[in-house]
């Protein structure tokens, strides 16, 4: 098995409302994936709670393969959301695969 973890900075907001409003549409469209990529295993997203922290949200996933960490990244619906609700807000991303 392998554990994707994918880390997110988002930009700067007007206020704390819009980020956390941009942040839960993030994890709604990201744990939706679950029921729409069939190579997912597991999908979780949360929120940093420690505002001295850098990093905003934490997306885990598990799939089989490496070959299936790809086919999830490339799949239409992970790059819609990849493409058009993350990146506009993303700051920064750091990324990491480990087998289990």
């Amino acid at each position: 098995m392998i554990r994707h973890i994918v880390m997110f900075k988002l930009k700067e907001f007007a206020t704390p409302a819009d980020k956390q409003a941009k942040m839960q549409e993030i994890k709604t469209g990201l744990e939706a994936l679950l029921d729409k990529i069939d190579v997912l295993r597991m999908i979780r997203v949360d929120f940093n709670v420690n505002p001295v922290e850098t990093w905003d949200i934490i997306l885990t996933t598990e799939l089989d393969t490496l070959e299936d960490v790809s086919t999830y990244a490339n799949h239409p619906e992970h790059v819609a959301i990849s493409k058009g609700i993350i990146g506009p807000v993303k700051a920064d991303r750091a990324c990491v695969d480990y087998e289990y």
